[in-house]
C-alpha cells in the first residue's frame, strides 16, 4: 500500500545518512521504524498494571514473613529505587 510522507530536510537526511549506514533502502529504514515504534506504543498501551511494574516487585517466594505487613512500605522502598 503506497503511502506519501513529507519530512522535513533534517529527519530526510538522517533517513538517509541511516540507509547508507545500514546498507539498505530509505523503504526499509521507514518500515522497520515504523514498525518498532507501534510495537513498542501498542504494548505499553496494552499492558496491565502489574506488567508494567513487575521488574519493581519481584519474584515468588521472597522469604521474607512479613511481605503482607510490610507491603506498601516495601513497594514505596522499591518505587524509590528507580528514580
Amino acid at each position: 500500500m503506497p503511502v506519501s510522507v513529507r519530512l522535513d530536510r533534517e529527519t530526510r537526511d538522517i533517513l538517509e545518512r541511516t540507509a547508507v549506514i545500514l546498507g539498505t533502502t530509505k523503504t526499509d529504514v521507514i518500515k522497520k521504524s515504523i514498525r518498532d515504534f507501534c510495537l513498542k506504543e501498542l504494548k505499553g498501551r496494552t499492558a496491565k498494571p502489574f506488567d508494567l511494574i513487575q521488574d519493581l516487585i519481584g519474584g515468588e517466594g521472597s522469604g521474607k514473613g512479613d511481605l503482607s505487613v510490610r507491603g506498601e512500605e516495601i513497594l514505596r522502598e522499591r518505587f524509590q529505587c528507580g528514580r
